[in-house]
């Protein structure tokens, strides 16, 4: 199954940078130490993007699975969910932007779909409940830090 992962967020901005972070690991997993056998059908990347930008680098996959902090929800810092797109749609029911230059990813992924886009129906996410992503950092706090074997085992066991 042609598979892309994406690590998203800004490296940079602590927490929020752990998208990223997971996406490194996972390749350090893959190529690095080969505890992991991975056909070429994956693609491990990072990404600052969304909306439209996002839904174009899913194009041609049939499986796509996000990294991305999160800062909605009740749980600890450094817990993580594992969401399917109708979860994320129900988080964001409106979809609507208040920025005429982009839109929610699943606004876009439905246009997309719509122009007959060759998108995939397999899209899961896998949210970590960040603790800071406002203060610039290049290391991110104590619980997301931990977070990040925990989140790469669970997506090598989804692979």
């Amino acid at each position: 199954m042609k598979t892309l992962i994406i690590g998203l967020g800004n490296p940079i901005l602590t927490d929020d940078g752990v998208g990223v972070r997971v996406a490194y690991a996972l390749q350090e997993q893959v190529t690095v130490t080969c505890e992991v056998t991975v056909t070429s059908d994956i693609d491990i990347t990072e990404a600052s993007v969304g909306g439209l930008r996002l839904m174009e680098m899913m194009v041609g996959y049939e499986r796509v699975i996000l990294i991305d902090a999160c800062t909605q929800g009740g749980d600890p810092p450094g817990s993580f969910r594992r969401l399917s797109l109708p979860d994320l749609e129900a988080m964001t029911p409106t979809q609507h932007t208040a920025s005429a230059h982009d839109t929610s990813l699943a606004t876009a992924l439905a246009m997309g779909r719509r122009m007959d886009l060759p998108l995939p129906e397999d899209v899961t996410i896998y949210a970590v409940r960040a603790e800071n992503v406002i203060d610039f950092g290049d290391t991110p706090t104590p619980a997301v830090a931990s977070a990040i074997p925990r989140v790469v085992e669970a997506i090598l066991a989804e692979l």
